[in-house]
């Protein structure tokens, strides 16, 4: 308990140097380009476009889901995992990025996942906010359902926030750690039901297994509130599965980041 009352002692006192990093991170990745800001835009549409090409023209396996479009299915799901996909990946690797706050500056390391995971929200945010829009101009305006977006958000932060404390410190001792997760990043894409339904799978056990999977209760809670319009209390084991999860995800991360802190600056 000591160390979560560290960690949130520190993202309380640097709360205002969190949202300036955060900022930062953004100005930082696209800095130098022609195009700027709408490089996060453009590469996202750039895959949508491919995996809807591939399944819609190529493969002709499209078909309309719930009485929406392929093309609506797809973007509901895909566009949360670019904000995971990130985090999984790069997330892990944050602390190296950011090695200069770790070793010249007294900053608190613990703040570093947060603020790096709301720089890759916010981007993620503006996709989801073009996605309603898209919605809304094919004819299907928003819902009642849309008020349980935000909660499917503030769980990815939380997940995906919590990957990072536990995946960066681990990462900063060990390269080939991260190139370990790199590696996963497309079986799990694969795996998670993002271009595929997963409440299709006619193997019982199987199905089940993949609703344990947390990016695929995330991809089908956005998917839910988009297409099928389904509650999220009214899958109450899916749910209570994640919140699990999300307990284990949190003291693994607190347990990384107790035991490899004081080493992280020797090694970086």
């Amino acid at each position: 308990m000591k160390t979560v009352f560290e960690i949130l002692k520190e993202h309380i006192s640097f709360r205002q140097q969190i949202f300036k990093m955060a900022k930062l991170d953004l100005v930082k990745t696209y800095r130098g380009a022609a195009l700027g800001w709408l490089w996060a835009i453009i590469n996202p549409v750039v895959t949508i476009f491919v995996y809807w090409f591939s399944f819609s023209i190529g493969l002709r396996i499209s078909k309309d889901v719930s009485n929406y479009p392929f093309f609506l299915w797809l973007i509901a799901g895909v566009v949360p995992w670019f904000y995971m996909r990130d985090m999984i990946s790069q997330g892990t690797d944050c602390m190296r990025k950011y090695s200069y706050l770790i070793t010249k500056m007294k900053f608190p390391v613990s703040t570093i996942p947060t603020f790096f995971s709301l720089s890759k929200l916010s981007v993620n945010l503006i996709l989801l906010l073009i996605v309603v829009n898209i919605y809304w101009g094919m004819g299907f305006p928003p819902d009642i359902y849309y008020l349980q977006i935000p909660l499917y958000v503030i769980l990815s932060f939380i997940m995906f926030t919590m990957w990072a404390l536990f995946a960066a410190p681990i990462a900063a001792m060990s390269k080939d750690f991260s190139n370990l997760i790199r590696s996963f990043v497309y079986a799990l894409f694969w795996l998670s039901g993002i271009l595929w339904d997963s409440e299709k799978v006619k193997i019982v056990w199987l199905r089940k297994f993949l609703m344990l999977n947390p990016v695929t209760f995330l991809v089908n809670g956005f998917r839910n509130a988009f297409v099928k319009k389904i509650w999220f209390w009214q899958q109450p084991k899916r749910f209570g599965y994640f919140i699990f999860f999300l307990c284990v995800m949190f003291c693994f991360s607190i347990w990384s980041y107790k035991k490899l802190k004081k080493d992280i600056p020797d090694v970086l």
